[in-house]
């Protein structure tokens, strides 16, 4: 069985970190800082940033967060919000980033992930998907713009389309789920992570460990995103890896 990761997720708006549910109403929830320092000193598989903002403050104030991160923590960054091309990508990875996620514009241009592999390498890229349930129809909706704009993409065909280019993560975010913290859309991280093989990394829902348990039992999930968990419960890293290795479930080795 390969070895699972938890990876706390901080949103980031005018240098603040920020949690809404199901990508609305966002609340603020503190100095990403000091979440960052907590994070490293308590054995955080890896962390994502994510500026949600487009405006040239809040911009800066996640690059200087990002770059000032690089430099206290040793474990692996992965930033993104607003990536369109190949110059933003060369900015991340300078400021200290290992990874970059692109959402919005694989909606409208998958040809940036072959500029950017040629560059920087596929490994670096995490594909970030945004779906929802459509309430009438069942079917699943891409949407972008943080979860502003739906697509007219299949989600499936989306998720192929992307795995073929190559990618070295798939980042699948459930916006029902987001922030409700009442457990993962199991039935589609199932499916997603056995139907396709890029590791996959599942976000939205996680309220408590148990959660955690279920997503990686019940399904092929590389990696379990966590925002709420950590913001809204006394919960840290070591604690949760510490369960999870208890209850069979094997976590990647830090040290």
């Amino acid at each position: 069985m390969l070895k699972k990761r938890i990876i706390p997720v901080l949103l980031l708006k005018n240098g603040r970190m920020v949690k809404g549910k199901n990508f609305k109403n966002y609340i603020d929830t503190g100095d990403p800082n000091k979440a960052v320092d907590i994070y490293s000193s308590q054995d955080a598989d890896e962390l994502i940033f994510i500026n949600i903002s487009k405006d040239d403050i809040s911009k800066k104030k996640f690059l200087e967060i990002l770059n000032r991160s690089s430099k206290e923590c040793i474990m692996p960054l992965c930033a993104g919000g607003g990536i369109t091309n190949s110059e933003d990508v060369k900015e991340l990875i300078e400021l200290g980033a290992d990874k970059v996620l692109l959402n919005t514009i694989l909606t409208t241009d998958l040809s940036v992930i072959k500029d950017i592999s040629s560059k920087f390498g596929a490994q670096c890229i995490v594909a970030a998907i945004d779906y929802k349930r459509n309430n009438k129809t069942g079917e699943l909706e891409v949407w972008s713009n943080c979860g502003k704009v739906l697509t007219k993409l299949n989600f499936f065909d989306h998720i192929q389309n992307i795995e073929r280019l190559g990618v070295g993560e798939i980042f699948i975010n459930s916006i029902d789920c987001d922030g409700m913290m009442s457990g993962y859309d199991i039935e589609i991280s199932k499916i997603v992570s056995e139907k396709f093989n890029t590791p996959t990394i599942f976000s939205g829902g996680a309220g408590n460990f148990k959660d955690l348990i279920e997503l990686f039992k019940k399904t092929q999930a590389s990696a379990a995103a966590c925002s709420s968990l950590f913001h809204f419960n006394d919960y840290n890293p070591i604690q949760i890896r510490s369960y999870l290795n208890n209850n069979g479930v094997k976590m990647r080795k830090l040290k």
